[in-house]
């Protein structure tokens, strides 16, 4: 099957990371879709959005085509039968598997045949996805950083049937979006997430052991180390149920006990404390 040119592009969840690519898939110029099951998520979406690209333009970082792209441009319903006519579909819904397989399964059968699908998942096999579809070598793993209007890299991911057209494809999109792709095999958490998260975890247990405050890991890992952002509240930002989730991944997929999550970080997850998002996590935010 003969490949299209991306000129349309979908995303699925209109959670941070969706509204996120939609914003710069728009601004890129894409004929850009934004599909969720909840109507409020994408009234929140579209504020996002807006705010963000303003606040972009104002500094003189996107022109008014990109700005304009963004504002008026982006359609966005709660029918995944939107979808149908894109080139792209990107699939940035919340990391839970199974609800993905069923999104992919889904996903293969509206889309028409020529069509690429890609999951912004940041640890979950995409050969596994890829294996709920009827065109595994047209499925590859685009996961973007948060946030995706400013974070300048898409780690690219091969599914195991992944073709070489494919991955082409991807690298051009994420050129048009102004973003640098790097290439990555099915692994668990893949390079991102297989090195940052068990950072993120001792620091927890570092946390929670008493090796010091909140406030001294952090410092200690931006000031002795140039990290511009410490793992406790980088965690706070991802969200720690994310960073659970992830965790989990790689504790079953890889099987070690280095990557067991710290029971502090379960225990706040089961107390909804998620982050920046919910107001709490290792520190308290307003909004």
């Amino acid at each position: 099957m003969s490949l299209t040119k991306v000129e349309r592009v979908a995303v699925i969840g209109a959670g941070t990371m969706g509204s996120g690519i939609a914003q710069v898939s728009a601004t890129s110029g894409f004929h850009t879709t934004l599909i969720d099951i909840s109507a409020e998520a994408l009234t929140r979406a579209k504020q996002s959005i807006q705010q963000s690209v303003e606040k972009l333009f104002s500094k003189g970082k996107i022109d008014e085509t990109a700005r304009q792209n963004a504002l008026e441009g982006i359609v966005s319903g709660t029918d995944l039968a939107l979808a149908a006519e894109a080139d792209l579909i990107i699939e940035a819904v919340t990391e839970n598997k199974p609800l993905k397989l069923k999104l992919f399964a889904e996903l293969d059968a509206l889309a028409k045949p020529s069509a690429l699908l890609a999951s912004n998942t940041s640890s979950i096999s995409i050969t596994s996805l890829a294996a709920a579809t009827k065109r595994p070598s047209q499925v590859i793993g685009m996961h973007f950083m948060n946030p995706v209007p400013l974070m300048p890299l898409v780690e690219l991911v091969r599914g195991l049937d992944t073709s070489a057209e494919t991955v082409a494809v991807a690298l051009e999109v994420c050129r048009a979006m102004g973003k640098t792709a790097l290439e990555a095999n099915d692994s668990p958490g893949f390079i991102s997430n297989r090195i940052l998260m068990p950072m993120i975890n001792e620091a927890i247990f570092c946390l929670m052991e008493g090796v010091g405050t909140a406030e001294a890991i952090d410092g200690v890992m931006k000031l002795g180390m140039n990290h511009p952002m410490g793992p406790l509240a980088l965690a706070d930002f991802i969200g720690l149920d994310v960073c659970l989730a992830i965790l989990e991944v790689l504790h079953s997929e890889l099987g070690e006990d280095k990557y067991r999550p710290c029971p502090l970080l379960r225990k706040m997850v089961a107390a909804g404390y998620y982050g920046r998002k919910t107001g709490r996590g290792f520190y308290t935010y307003t909004t």
